[in-house]
């Protein structure tokens, strides 16, 4: 005989975030003739932004995820984004019958994804192919060059000896004599964040050293110049609103908005992003692309993604600016959205900013570490702004594979950002963990 007893409800309290307005019982209301987003992938500062803003969203992310949306009465639905297969079309339905008019990706792992699911939303078949062309580093630069846009020597590696060909030709292009250095080389993934992957190649000892499951990989020549990142929120094909993000070292710092010296730089980045914008048929969303100014005033393409950046470079910008660049990205992405109201939500460029904010990427400088012990240099400085660096669970550190994972960020904020660009710089010779 079976029991008619109803399960036990599965206590979920200990997720309870108190911070969040879902919580709190101060959340905006949200406009039904406004559009419904779908948050693909897990950011709580994102899901704090949507419960702010007065667009209706749910969430996409692992099953993880599931104890404290239940808590925090987060609308959610959970989801394995391992890769595309069968099922693919199952979630992109989902979010149809609920009425859904578009998914954000939040993270490289879900543009594909996102890709796929609008094309269904939206009936815009071509939308998944041109996710993968955002995801495809090789395809990516391919695409750049059809579209006239300036971007270094690139090949594709299946294997080592790829590498070691790549590298010497590079070499013998730039006319390099026996005895002469070689110049490096960079591999990366191809479908990777960030520095995930990414490594620079300067002896046949390094190509040595990749494991072989990282190939294939992406090899390009290496551009002497000032690298720097653009955030650009586009809607209806243009630009709303254009930060350059100024990194110090790449993989460590990076302040907004950018020094006077690379802002003088705007128009003719915002020209590159026009093109780029023709080139990749961009209509809407927001893209993050990386990009080189060489010594004689050209400007190199690096590579475009279709998400966020990393480095919390969405909670500098708010930081300097004011304005939640998670509800930007909201606002552009719903097509229901009007130029007016887009219009009306950013800021002026510069003129706006009401300081510069930074970020330093923590990497344990030993090899053996018991605490974390924050800098008095750090700390007491006026631009201190916080951090969120957490106690070593290990007290090895382990190898730095490529550029490596930092252990964490430590914000900084000021009115100068040279004093800023040199603080960033200094965090580079200091002991977070000993």
């Amino acid at each position: 005989m079976k029991s008619t007893e109803a399960p036990i409800a599965k206590d979920v309290s200990n997720w309870t975030d108190p911070t969040l307005d879902s919580v709190r019982g101060t959340e905006t209301p949200k406009d039904p003739s406004k559009g419904y987003v779908a948050l693909l992938g897990w950011s709580v500062n994102a899901i704090k932004a949507a419960q702010k803003f007065d667009r209706r969203y749910i969430v996409v992310a692992p099953d993880w995820a599931t104890d404290f949306c239940e808590a925090n009465n987060i609308p959610y639905i959970p989801w394995d984004f391992a890769r595309l297969n069968d099922r693919s079309m199952e979630i992109a339905q989902r979010l149809k019958d609920k009425g859904v008019d578009v998914a954000i990706p939040l993270f490289e792992e879900t543009v594909e994804w996102s890709g796929a699911i609008n094309s269904v939303l939206m009936d815009q078949p071509r939308m998944y192919g041109q996710s993968v062309l955002f995801r495809d580093k090789a395809l990516m630069k391919r695409r750049a060059q059809l579209g006239g846009i300036r971007v270094g020597i690139f090949e594709e590696a299946h294997e080592k000896d790829d590498i070691v060909r790549f590298m010497k030709r590079v070499n013998q292009t730039l006319l390099k004599l026996d005895g002469d250095p070689d110049d490096p080389i960079h591999v990366k993934a191809f479908d990777k964040a960030g520095c995930l992957g990414h490594r620079m190649i300067r002896t046949i000892e390094d190509i040595d050293n990749i494991p072989e499951e990282e190939y294939p990989l992406l090899m390009e020549s290496h551009l002497d110049g000032w690298e720097f990142a653009v955030e650009a929120w586009i809607h209806d094909g243009e630009i709303k609103f254009l930060n350059i993000s100024e990194y110090v070292t790449l993989g460590y710092s990076v302040f907004v908005p950018a020094t006077r010296e690379l802002e003088s730089w705007r128009n003719a980045i915002t020209k590159q992003i026009e093109k780029l914008i023709k080139t990749f048929d961009i209509k809407f969303g927001q893209i993050h692309p990386e990009y080189f100014v060489t010594s004689d005033g050209e400007m190199y393409f690096g590579e475009v993604a279709y998400r966020p950046p990393g480095f919390k470079a969405f909670e500098l910008i708010e930081r300097a600016y004011g304005f939640s660049a998670y509800q930007a990205s909201i606002l552009v992405f719903d097509p229901k959205s009007t130029k007016e109201e887009v219009n009306a939500f950013f800021p002026r460029a510069m003129e706006d900013a009401k300081g510069y904010a930074g970020c330093f990427g923590v990497y344990p400088r030993r090899r053996v570490v018991s605490k974390l012990d924050m800098p008095k240099e750090t700390t007491e400085h006026p631009y201190f702004d916080g951090h969120e660096l957490v106690a070593p669970v290990e007290e090895t550190v382990p190898d730095r594979s490529a550029f490596g994972t930092h252990w964490g960020l430590v914000f900084f904020f000021g009115d100068d950002p040279i004093i800023l660009r040199d603080l960033l710089k200094a965090q580079e010779d200091l002991d977070f963990y000993v």
